[in-house]
């Protein structure tokens, strides 16, 4: 029985050294060097989007640096560090990445501020006679935000 108990737990020990080895792998930088600078150029141009977006009201910021992030990553993954630590852009990040809890008064204030936004969108592309299904597929990704924030948002992954 203990001999079972030890088999499962290595096989266990592998898999998780598999699900981390794909999850390094995924994160590595592009070996090409075009390929690096392209996605380190792109990476800036979404920081500066982003630090366009915390003084311009109404343009987004944490969908900026989240894809500033991710090229970052797949480039010269010391720019992403850099950009997580900054004192500006840390406060739209912090939770992003899955390892802190979302405060529940963050998560009613972005809820509250992202309904608002379906509601304006939905009454504003109703006003413009679009196809009714347009609405509705901005409300079904409303509920899906909602479903993501309120759950998934709330706890730290492991």
């Amino acid at each position: 029985m203990a001999r079972g108990d030890a088999t499962t737990s290595t096989s266990e020990d592998q898999e998780i050294t598999r699900a981390e080895a794909t999850q390094a792998e995924a994160q590595r930088p592009a070996v090409n060097p075009l390929k690096r600078w392209l996605l380190a150029g792109a990476g800036l141009v979404f920081v500066g989007l982003g630090a366009i977006g915390v003084v311009v009201p109404g343009l987004p910021t944490t969908i900026f640096l989240i894809l500033a992030g991710y090229c970052f990553t797949r480039s010269i993954p010391a720019l992403e560090d850099r950009l997580i630590r900054n004192k500006w852009f840390a406060p739209y990040l912090r939770y992003v990445d899955g390892r802190e809890e979302m405060p529940i008064g963050a998560r009613v204030r972005a809820l509250l501020v992202m309904w608002i936004s379906i509601a304006a969108s939905c009454a504003f592309l109703i006003y413009r006679e679009l196809h009714p299904g347009i609405p509705l597929t901005v409300l079904l990704a409303g509920v899906v935000g909602t479903w993501y924030i309120w759950a998934r948002a709330g706890r730290p992954q492991r």
